[in-house]
């Protein structure tokens, strides 16, 4: 008797569909939206700290007075103003011209995620591996694995990614003989854990990626958002060959725009716009326009100081609340800028088990094994403090150590219930998950 499926074209796809699955962020979307619940688990910044009314009067002339070029298409590669606007905000961080930053080199994107797209789409083959801090961005392994790419995690702490793992990581994969194509990172502020890697290690990973011959995919939507003192410089104001830049609009201005970026080496750019070509012709000459007279008329840099009062004092709301309420045995990061913080359960709680039941007490979270290629994280979760106000944040934390000290109840009288794989390195391992306290 054979199987059943809803789906009549299941003998009908690709290959690389095999192994698509949901987003764990995604699938809670339809939940976490509701009034009643307060939502932890989003990364959506906090648009009503933006001056709407300005904005929206700026979009509406762009359209009244310059529809017949915004509304029009464009080239592939981005406007040139666009990419000049570019070049002046990374300039803020230390990638400017003396680094070899220039608009020729600038490729604008819809958003980050596109970004990461064209990249795996440029360098990964079905079987290539792809180097990653454990946990790491929920979207990126989205991408490496419709490219059929295997995700190999870099444990981290409290200073991110470890470098002397990563030498063992290349090691061992070399002597396996498997290819390992790049090394991808959010060193700044990093999704999920908020943890920022260390300048002295930032020199040391460059070093090792140079003498293993990796490239580096360095992920920065976050690094202009810090809350205590300047941010290390990013990895590619320190090096400009074999590290590609990838960025966005959507933390710092509006994602409902999808407007991001890669500032890529020169051999490398005209592929970039030969695939981003291949996938949307040309990005949305209306959003560009948009993000550069915002970024030409408007006081941004003060707009980036806003954000990161409001969200210093979410953050510190989170921490605060976490302190007071969390049960024994619960450890978190202190983010020092970001959007979010990441959550190591006490013993024997599972994240992913217990969503159902936090969502029925009106709190939402992501589980930690969104995080992970090879579903790990059980013991972890990420919290978002960026969009809910205090008050709520307060009350979101209070509901869900209600439902964490509920398990722990259910653990003293029932006896664990899983978990264990969530405090394991890469599956099967018995080295020790990441010490993000």
């Amino acid at each position: 008797m054979t199987g059943t499926t809803l789906d009549d074209y299941t003998d009908r796809y690709a290959r690389r569909v095999r192994g698509m699955t949901a987003s764990e962020i995604r699938a809670l979307f339809a939940v976490a939206s509701r009034p009643e619940v307060v939502s932890l688990a989003g990364g959506a910044p906090y648009i009503a700290a933006l001056p709407l009314d300005a904005v929206g009067e700026m979009l509406g002339r762009l359209g009244s007075e310059h529809g017949v070029t915004t509304l029009q298409y464009g080239i592939g590669q981005g406007t040139l103003e666009l990419r000049e606007r570019i070049c002046e905000v990374m300039s803020l961080s230390g990638i400017d011209a003396g680094c070899g930053a220039s608009p020729e080199d600038v490729v604008v994107t819809v958003g980050g995620q596109q970004a990461l797209d064209l990249v795996a789409r440029l360098f990964l083959d079905p079987g290539d591996v792809v180097l990653a801090e454990g946990p790491t961005y929920v979207g990126a392994l989205g991408v490496f694995q419709a490219a059929q790419a295997q995700v190999v995690h870099v444990p981290m702490d409290a200073d991110g990614l470890i470098p002397e793992a990563l030498e063992t990581a290349i090691a061992d994969l070399a002597r396996a003989g498997q290819r390992v194509k790049f090394l991808y990172t959010i060193p700044t502020y990093q999704n999920p854990t908020g943890v920022t890697l260390s300048e002295e290690r930032r020199e040391r990973v460059l070093d090792i990626c140079e003498r293993a011959g990796l490239l580096v995919v360095e992920d920065d939507p976050y690094g202009q958002l810090g809350f205590e003192g300047e941010a290390p410089a990013p990895l590619r104001a320190r090096r400009r060959d074999g590290v590609f830049y990838l960025s966005t609009f959507s933390k710092t201005f509006a994602p409902g725009l999808r407007v991001g970026w890669i500032l890529a080496p020169h051999a490398v750019r005209d592929k970039l716009v030969i695939a981003s070509e291949a996938q949307i012709l040309c990005p949305s000459g209306y959003a560009q326009a948009a993000v550069a007279t915002y970024l030409s008329t408007m006081p941004w840099r003060q707009q980036l100081k806003v954000y990161r009062e409001v969200y210093r004092e979410r953050r510190d709301a989170l921490l605060d609340a976490m302190a007071d309420l969390m049960p024994e045995g619960t450890s978190w990061t202190t983010p020092t800028g970001g959007l979010f913080v990441w959550a190591t359960l006490p013993d024997g709680l599972d994240s992913k088990a217990m969503m159902p039941r936090a969502v029925a007490a009106r709190v939402a979270y992501v589980p930690g094994t969104g995080f992970y290629a090879d579903g790990t994280g059980t013991g972890a979760m990420r919290l978002n403090f960026s969009f809910p106000p205090p008050e709520r944040i307060r009350e979101g934390i209070r509901r869900l150590s209600g439902v964490m000290e509920q398990e722990i109840a259910m653990r003293r009288v029932f006896g664990a219930v899983g978990g264990a794989a969530g405090r394991r390195g890469r599956a099967g391992s018995d080295v020790p998950g990441p010490d993000l306290a």
